[in-house]
């Protein structure tokens, strides 16, 4: 026989014989746990980051000095400018931004077109080569390097900058590979109704689906620029002029001639690391939305 509870008995929160708190009060220390448990592990992460932030406004002796002096008594601001008169940084700073900016536009470029194609249009074998397009993303890089070297060698693209962003606009596996699955989730009406008006699929990529694509655009873009601005092996291997060379592989030259000048390292490091913290807060949102929305109707 069921029993009415009078209604304040209704109201009384569920309490723990434990600890005697509430059920909302254990979701809430629950989540202070949690949250204080991730915050110490990101501290973590930046430890190092913060090192070098520290260790560029030290002179020569604080470096290594024990304990650590995380804030200098007094910041040495003059190792920014003496890195700016030693290194031709402005050069390198020049090159990376020309390599990211080209090989960015030629990612999302590709990306763009070659997903439309796999996720929009039907023709024979569509599926065969998605799989195949998928597969090499299993490929080590190491397996292609030689050959691709090669060809660059016989195109005369040696010492240049071609063999850094010009791959980028026949595709990457991975970000056709995102931008189709994303692409697969766009409503066919907003297709269908383009093509009765008379539009043709070139109109209907630039038009419809590129302005819908915006979060999965944003996020190749980001993956790209980032893989770029940080590349060091290709740099490597394919430059040999001081005047060429990019930030990471400017860096390593100059660890490599002034090793033991461990403030200007840092104060260098910390000039080439900016760009990178800068472009992730301000894309952040459109990153992680792009990244969500990928796949998700999986059509």
């Amino acid at each position: 026989m069921a029993i009415d509870l009078p209604a304040s008995e209704e109201r009384r929160p569920r309490t723990s014989a434990r600890s005697g708190l509430s059920y909302r009060q254990q979701i809430r220390v629950g989540h202070l746990i949690l949250h204080i448990i991730l915050i110490a592990w990101g501290f973590t992460f930046l430890v190092p980051l913060l090192w070098v932030l520290s260790t560029s406004l030290k002179t020569p002796g604080q470096v290594f000095v024990l304990p650590v002096q995380w804030i200098p008594k007094t910041p040495q601001w003059s190792n920014y400018r003496e890195i700016f008169e030693i290194l031709p940084l402005t050069s390198f700073i020049r090159n990376s931004i020309l390599v990211t900016t080209l090989g960015t536009l030629g990612s999302c470029f590709s990306a763009l077109t070659v997903g439309y194609s796999l996720a929009r249009l039907r023709w024979p074998g569509r599926d065969a080569v998605f799989s195949l397009l998928v597969a090499t993303m299993m490929l080590p890089g190491v397996v292609t390097l030689i050959p691709t070297f090669i060809l660059f060698k016989y195109l005369g693209w040696v010492d240049t900058f071609l063999p850094l962003f010009v791959p980028s606009w026949f595709g990457h596996a991975f970000y056709i590979f995102l931008m189709r699955q994303f692409m697969i989730g766009l409503p066919y009406e907003l297709e269908e109704a383009g093509r009765m008006d008379g539009a043709s699929s070139l109109r209907i990529l630039w038009q419809v689906i590129a302005p819908l694509s915006g979060p999965a655009i944003a996020a190749v873009a980001i993956f790209s620029s980032l893989a770029h601005y940080n590349d060091f092996l290709g740099p490597l291997i394919y430059l040999s002029t001081n005047d060429k060379f990019t930030l990471p592989l400017g860096l390593f030259w100059y660890q490599g001639r002034y090793g033991n000048s461990w403030h200007l390292v840092m104060a260098a490091s910390t000039v080439a690391i900016a760009p990178v913290i800068v472009l992730f807060f301000i894309a952040q949102r459109h990153f992680v939305r792009g990244i969500v929305l990928t796949g998700l109707a999986g059509r």
